[in-house]
């Protein structure tokens, strides 16, 4: 899915979002009415994830409990501003997103409630809201794709800053727009501070140049076909690209250096609306998400993300999670993102 960064969003949009919510408005995604509407337990999640995991996490949650999860697909980012302007009126009770800065959104807004704590224990605490707000689902990690024609392992940068160097000029293809470079841009923020991350970004736009890219799938295929030769992603890309093309990739990834700004651990998420009418349902689908049986869903899905509850571990050909070495950012310390939302504006690369 493509994710494009609209936060914050003017005032005309959030009157025709308020207003398409009034109307009650609910069909530009994939989902239908809410359960209020249809008279049924029917829940209406807000879906930021990928959609064929989440089809088959509903899918099963539907089957253990009788209860059934409508779904609206769209970019996270689009699905939390919505949600702002429903206001009340959200005919969502859950939102389900890829990252947590959606997520810390909300809940700073205190659009979101307390989810039970019986299933927050799943997870570690660490991947959870820090108020208990969100639970955490799943984590992803950014590292390098470079194309294996044109570079080496040994000629690779092994740091974030590093990608600023004249020496890639021409050669960087970024993806700007996604709101998984916004961790990134708030990891450096915290390592580098806000004037040195300026200047890097004004510095990898330069490099970039014209390899600047809608969406990370983009950005994935523009390396592995030789237009760009390194770039930013997360992991998971790579590994969709080489299980659709069976191995035959002309790219591989690489992680910078342990505790890099550039090494981010990124945590998807679920959270409960504080205007849903289904509370006691949507608890059961957060607690569900936690479950060894969603964890095992998400572990052996083309999603390729890391489950991180309830003891699963992946099944995919990726460096186990435990032997990641991401810097040391909390989800507290991602926060919701606005501060990256507004250095890639001003560097015009929003």
């Amino acid at each position: 899915m493509r994710r494009i960064a609209m936060r914050p969003v003017g005032l005309l949009a959030v009157a025709a979002l308020a207003a398409a919510a009034l109307a009650g408005c609910s069909s530009s995604g994939s989902g239908g009415a809410s359960g209020s509407a249809s008279g049924t337990q029917a829940l209406t999640l807000y879906n930021g994830q990928h959609e064929q995991t989440t089809d088959a996490l509903v899918a099963a949650f539907t089957k253990d409990t009788g209860i059934k999860v409508n779904v609206r697909s769209d970019d996270e980012d689009v699905l939390a501003n919505q949600i702002e302007a429903e206001g009340s009126h959200a005919p969502a009770d859950l939102f389900y997103t890829e990252n947590s800065p959606a997520l810390m959104q909300l809940q700073n807004k205190n659009l979101l409630v307390p989810v039970d704590k019986s299933a927050l224990a799943q997870v570690p605490a660490q991947y959870d809201s820090p108020q208990g707000d969100w639970l955490g689902v799943s984590a992803r990690v950014s590292v390098l794709i470079y194309n294996t024609k044109m570079l080496t392992p040994a000629q690779l940068p092994t740091t974030l800053a590093q990608l600023a160097d004249p020496q890639w000029k021409g050669k960087l293809g970024l993806a700007q727009g996604e709101t998984d470079f916004q961790p990134i841009v708030t990891s450096m923020v915290k390592s580098q501070g806000v004037a040195a991350t300026k200047t890097w970004l004004n510095a990898v736009k330069n490099n970039a140049g014209s390899n600047l890219y809608p969406d990370n799938e983009t950005l994935t295929s523009m390396v592995d076909s030789g237009k760009a030769a390194i770039g930013i992603i997360n992991q998971y890309y790579w590994y969709r690209l080489k299980a659709e093309n069976k191995g035959a990739v002309n790219s591989a990834i690489a992680s910078f250096a342990p505790k890099d700004p550039g090494y981010v651990l990124d945590v998807s998420g679920a959270g409960i609306l504080a205007s849903s009418k289904h509370q006691a349902e949507a608890q059961k689908f957060i607690a569900f998400l936690g479950s060894a049986e969603a964890q095992k869903i998400i572990a052996t899905s083309d999603s390729f993300e890391y489950p991180i509850g309830s003891g699963v571990t992946t099944a995919q050909p990726e460096t186990p999670f435990d032997q990641l070495k991401p810097t040391d950012l909390s989800v507290a310390d991602l926060g919701d993102g606005s501060q990256a939302i507004t250095l890639l504006q001003q560097a015009q690369l929003l």
